[in-house]
Parts: structure tokens; C-alpha cells; sequence
């Protein structure tokens, strides 16, 4: 093998211990964040460039700081599963000697910094919430994602207050949307819940439970439709393609908990993450800036033929 091979299988490492395809359904969460705050409504009403350029500016920022957080977080499971993934997944990076564990260590942690660094930039209330999406992602990572229960509520939790970092573009709207967090919480639960069981499989009352918060979650994202400034009417098409995306597979899990089965349900759960912020912006900002959303998912279905999602 030559240099070059040595090189491209290096790198290629890296990119795998940072799952690309799942950072770009956090790229969606940030933008579902963006439209609930406010401004999805004035980025597709831009009236000159002007304005669109002070609109985009904390959405950049907002961008790269999910990219560097969610990296970090997903390099760093890597790193604290290496003695388990050397006898369950020995093709990983870590374990296949592609990348080592202390490189591997030190790329999460850049990775997070830079996060931190980057929603500085937008306010302290951004910042604040980066810290504390680091700090959960490192105690998931490190202790509860052994826990059936704290486990998926800490993930969930993660990918809650990564649609909060979104809001934070408008900082003092956080307090009228936090609820908002709970939707990918139970939506997360229900993907981790259920990916315990990806390598051996799982138990049928653990499918059926995934399967009922994928219905809660259905229901809310409609049920937002009560509030003044959220249009169900809107929403109703992205649902109806996250349901047929979704349930079939958590379905099929639930009936027969066989690994094969398990991920699969995981892998089309999360990069439906997409099509359920999809659901959510376009309630706010209108069916345009849904699609605009959506247009991430083919996106991220080409990153996971090429790098592994869990």
C-alpha cells in the first residue's frame, strides 16, 4: 500500500468518526430553530440584500456550531466505545488502526471547541447553550447511553437543545419556544430507545414503545397548529412523508426486533430528522422554506451511502 492509499484511508477515518450525513440533519435542526424564531419568516421575504446579509450572518454561524458540536459528540462515542467497537465493530475507524484513539480524542475536542467559539459569535445565550450541548454530549457519550432510560432522554436532550441553539438567532424568543426542544427529544428517544438492539436486537416491548413516541411526535408537530403564528395546513404534506418514511420501519422493528431490522428503523429514523424539521419550519415560515429544509434530505442519503449513520 502506498503513501497515497495510506493518506485517503486516513482521512477517509475521519470523515467516519464524524458521520457527515447525520451533521447535516443537525444542520436541520438549526434552521427549524431559525424559522421558530422568527426570522424564517424574513429570510424568505427578503426585501434587498442587505437585510439578507445581516439575516444570514447568525445563521452561519449558527451552522458551523452545530457542525463542530455534533462532530464532536459523534467522534468522541467513538472514542469512549473503542474497547467494545474493537469486538462488535472492528471495521471502525479506531478500531481498524485507521485513526487512533488519542488523534481521534484530540479532532472531538477541536471539534467542540470550535462549536463553542463559533456561537460565541452569535450571543452569549448561543454560546451558553453550545456548553451545555458539549457537557451533554460527553456525559452521554461516556455514561448514559449504557442506561435504557437516560440514555435516549440525554440524546434526545441534545438534539432538543440543538433546535434551541437555532432559536437562539433571536435570543429573547428562546423563552417563548422552548417547548419546541421537546418534539426531537421524544423523536430521539424513540431512534436510541430502539438502536440498543442494532447488534444483538432487541425486545418487542422496546419497538413498541419507539413506535408510540414516533406517534406523539406525529401528533404534536399538528397540533402546534393551535398556536397564532404556526400554520398546520402547512405542515400537514411534511408530515405525511415523514409518516410514510418512518412508521413502516419502526413497524417492522417492533414486530420483529432482529438486528437487521433495528437498523435500518435507526438509519431512516435519523436522517428523517430532516423531513420532521422540515414539518416544523414550514408550520412557521411557510411550505417554500419547508421545502428548503427538505432539500437537505437527498443530500444527506448520498453522505450515508458513503459513511456509516450509526
Amino acid at each position: 500500500m502506498n503513501v497515497a492509499s495510506l493518506n485517503f484511508q486516513s482521512w477517509r477515518g475521519y470523515l467516519e468518526l464524524m458521520r457527515p450525513a447525520n451533521i447535516v440533519t443537525a444542520w436541520a435542526d438549526i434552521l427549524v430553530g431559525f424559522a421558530a424564531s422568527g426570522s424564517g419568516i424574513i429570510f424568505t421575504k427578503l426585501i434587498n440584500e442587505e437585510a439578507s446579509f445581516v439575516i444570514l450572518i447568525p445563521l452561519a454561524w449558527l451552522l458551523l456550531a452545530t457542525t463542530g458540536l455534533y462532530g464532536g459528540g459523534i467522534v468522541f462515542n467513538d472514542v469512549f466505545d473503542a474497547e467494545l467497537d474493537a469486538k462488535e465493530r472492528p471495521n471502525r475507524a479506531i478500531p481498524s488502526g485507521r485513526v487512533s484513539i488519542q488523534n481521534a480524542a484530540l479532532l472531538g475536542s477541536i471539534l467542540f471547541a470550535f462549536g463553542i467559539i463559533a456561537a460565541f459569535q452569535v450571543s452569549l445565550v448561543s454560546g451558553a447553550i453550545a456548553i451545555f450541548i458539549t457537557l451533554s454530549s460527553l456525559l452521554y457519550d461516556s455514561l448514559a447511553k449504557h442506561h435504557p432510560f437516560f440514555g435516549p432522554l440525554n440524546m434526545g436532550l441534545c438534539r432538543g437543545s440543538n433546535l434551541l441553539l437555532g432559536v437562539s438567532a433571536v435570543p429573547t424568543i428562546i423563552g417563548e419556544r422552548w417547548y419546541l426542544a421537546l418534539i426531537p427529544v421524544l423523536y430521539i428517544a424513540a431512534i436510541t430507545a430502539i438502536s440498543q438492539g442494532e447488534v444483538h436486537g432487541g425486545k418487542k416491548i422496546t419497538g413498541v414503545l419507539a413506535l408510540l413516541l414516533i406517534a406523539i411526535v406525529l401528533t404534536a408537530v399538528l397540533a402546534l397548529g393551535l398556536l397564532e403564528d404556526y400554520t398546520a395546513i402547512a405542515a400537514l404534506p411534511f408530515a405525511v412523508v415523514l409518516a410514510i418514511r418512518v412508521l413502516p420501519n419502526f413497524i417492522k422493528s417492533a414486530r420483529e426486533p432482529v438486528a437487521e431490522n433495528i437498523r435500518n428503523a435507526v438509519k431512516i429514523g435519523v436522517l428523517s430528522l430532516i423531513v420532521l424539521d422540515a414539518t416544523i419550519a414550514s408550520g412557521f415560515a411557510g411550505s417554500s422554506y419547508g421545502l428548503l429544509v427538505l432539500i437537505l434530505l437527498p443530500f444527506s442519503i448520498k453522505l450515508a451511502k458513503i459513511f456509516a449513520v450509526t
